[in-house]
C-alpha cells in the first residue's frame, strides 16, 4: 500500500510539475504575443524626451530593425517591433514608451490605413548617413544640427570644401549646411567684426584653402562647392540648410560668372548693378530678387526678412504655424512636419525666414507667419533629390548672437523646433509613395 501511495505521489507531482511548465510556456507565450509591438509616443503629454526619441529610431534602424512612422497618429509616433533590448534602450535614455500586442497593432494599423482618417503609416527601412558640411576649426557660433545630432545620439560625419570637391557626398544620403557663406563676404560681418581675432583668422584660411583648392578667390571655390552639391542632390540626395546656409547657398548659384564681393572680401570692385545678371533659373528656391552689395549691412539680399520682422514681432508673440497636409496624398510634406504642436516658437537669425515673393510657385512651404507674408520652413524637389530650407539660427535661443554659449538641450527635450530639423534627418529613411498630381 505504501508503495502503491509512492507511485501515485510521484505520478501526482510529475503531473503538476507538468502543469506548471505548460503554464509558464503558455503564459511566456501570451505574454509574448501581447507584448509584439512598441509604441513610442510623440504627442505633448506622453513623450518624456522628444529629441532622443528619434535617436532611438535611429539606432533601431541601425539594427536594420524596420519600424513605422505614423503620421498625425499622436504627432508623429513611431511603431517598433518588441524586443527586451529596444525597451532598457527607451529606459536609458529616458524616452517613453508603450508595449501593445499583435491585436492592437493590426487594428490601429487598419485605423490608419482608413480612408477617413488624415494618417498615414510609412515604413523606415535604413539608417542614413549623414554629412555636416562644416569648417573643421572652432568659431564663435554654434549649429542647432550638429548640437541636436549630439544629444539624440545620431552619428554624422563632418566635411568640407576639400571633401566635397574629391567627391565624397556620394557616401552619404543626407547633407547639412552649416552656418555658411557661400557667396565669398565672410558672412557679411565685416561692419561688425573686421577686428576681431576670430574674423581675421578665418578670412586667412578661407583664402589659403582656396588656394590650395586651385582657386584664386574664396568665393570661386564656395561657387564650386555649390555646383557639387546641387548635383548631389540632382543625383538623389537630400540637402537641409538653415540660416544664412540657405540665401548664400542660393545667391552663389544664381550669381555664377557675376562678381557681386566688394574690394575687401575679394581685392576688386563688385560688378556694377549685379542683382540684373543674376540667373534663377540656376538655383533651386528663390527668385526675382535683389542683391544687398552694401558691405556694411549684415544682409545678403531682399529674400530674408531680419530686418522688418525685429522691427514689427515682439519675442512674445513670434510663432510661426506648420501647414497640415494630406498623410495620404502629400506624404512628404506631412512627414517634415510631424510635431506635438502646429505653432512653433519663433526664433532670429542672420537669415530668419523667406519672404513668400521670392520662392519659386513649385516650392512647398511647410511653415509660415502668413501675417508678415513670411515663409520659415519651405521644401522642394530637384531631379531625383530634395531640399529643405529652414531659417532663424537656434530654435531655443530666440536671439543667438556671436559668442553666445551654446544652448543646453537637457533643458529643451520637448521642442518643437528642433523637432523640425530632427524630421529631415529621418526623411530619406522613407520608403516614400510617389507625389499625387
Amino acid at each position: 500500500m505504501i508503495k502503491d501511495m509512492t507511485l501515485t505521489t510521484d505520478r501526482w507531482m510529475a503531473t503538476r510539475h507538468f502543469k506548471t511548465i505548460f503554464l509558464a510556456i503558455t503564459l511566456l507565450i501570451t505574454f509574448t504575443s501581447k507584448a509584439s509591438q512598441i509604441i513610442i509616443p510623440m504627442d505633448a503629454n506622453y513623450q518624456a524626451n522628444h529629441l532622443k526619441a528619434y535617436g532611438i529610431s535611429y539606432w533601431v534602424l541601425e539594427q536594420q530593425i524596420h519600424i513605422y512612422w505614423l503620421l498625425n497618429y499622436r504627432g508623429g509616433s513611431f511603431l517598433i517591433p518588441h524586443s527586451p533590448t529596444i525597451e532598457k534602450e527607451c529606459i536609458i535614455r529616458g524616452v517613453s514608451y508603450e508595449v501593445i500586442d499583435d491585436a492592437s497593432s493590426n487594428a490601429l494599423l487598419a485605423k490608419i490605413a482608413s480612408p477617413s482618417e488624415n494618417m498615414e503609416a510609412v515604413k523606415l527601412e535604413i539608417a542614413p548617413k549623414i554629412a555636416v558640411y562644416s569648417p573643421k576649426t572652432a568659431l564663435p557660433w554654434d549649429d542647432a544640427v550638429t548640437m541636436v545630432l549630439t544629444y539624440s545620439e545620431i552619428p554624422y560625419d563632418v566635411i568640407y570644401d576639400e571633401e566635397v570637391l574629391r567627391g565624397d557626398l556620394k557616401n552619404y544620403n543626407w547633407l547639412h549646411l552649416h552656418h555658411e557663406d557661400f557667396t565669398g563676404q565672410y558672412g557679411k560681418f565685416y561692419a561688425a567684426y573686421r577686428d576681431a581675432a576670430w574674423y581675421m583668422q578665418q578670412k586667412k584660411e578661407y583664402e589659403a584653402d582656396a588656394h590650395r583648392l586651385g582657386y584664386s578667390k574664396v568665393s570661386q571655390a564656395k561657387l564650386a562647392v555649390a555646383k557639387e552639391i546641387q548635383r548631389y542632390v540632382i543625383g538623389g540626395g537630400f540637402l537641409f540648410a538653415m540660416c544664412s546656409a540657405t540665401d548664400s547657398y542660393e545667391i552663389a548659384l544664381a550669381a555664377e560668372g557675376i562678381d557681386i564681393c566688394q574690394s575687401m572680401f575679394d581685392g576688386d570692385p563688385a560688378d556694377v548693378n549685379p542683382s540684373k545678371q543674376l540667373n534663377f533659373g540656376k538655383s533651386f528656391a528663390f527668385e526675382n530678387y535683389d542683391l544687398i552689395t552694401n558691405p556694411l549691412r549684415y544682409e545678403y539680399s531682399t529674400i530674408d526678412v531680419t530686418e522688418k520682422h525685429a522691427a514689427a514681432i515682439r519675442e512674445d508673440d513670434d510663432y510661426f504655424e506648420l501647414f497640415e497636409f494630406s498623410a495620404k496624398w502629400d506624404v512628404i510634406p506631412t512627414m517634415l512636419c510631424q510635431n506635438h504642436t502646429r505653432y512653433v516658437k519663433g526664433f532670429m537669425g542672420q537669415t530668419t525666414a523667406f519672404f513668400k515673393d521670392y520662392i519659386k510657385p513649385n516650392v512647398v512651404i511647410l511653415g509660415e507667419l502668413n501675417s508678415f507674408n513670411e515663409a520659415r520652413y519651405i521644401h522642394g524637389e530637384a531631379g531625383k533629390g530634395f531640399f529643405t530650407y529652414y531659417g532663424g539660427h537656434d530654435p531655443e535661443d530666440y536671439q543667438h548672437r556671436v559668442g553666445d554659449p551654446p544652448t543646453d538641450l537637457n533643458v529643451h527635450p520637448n521642442s518643437p523646433g528642433y523637432r523640425l530639423i530632427l524630421n529631415n534627418i529621418l526623411f530619406p529613411a522613407a520608403r516614400k509613395k510617389p507625389q499625387k498630381t
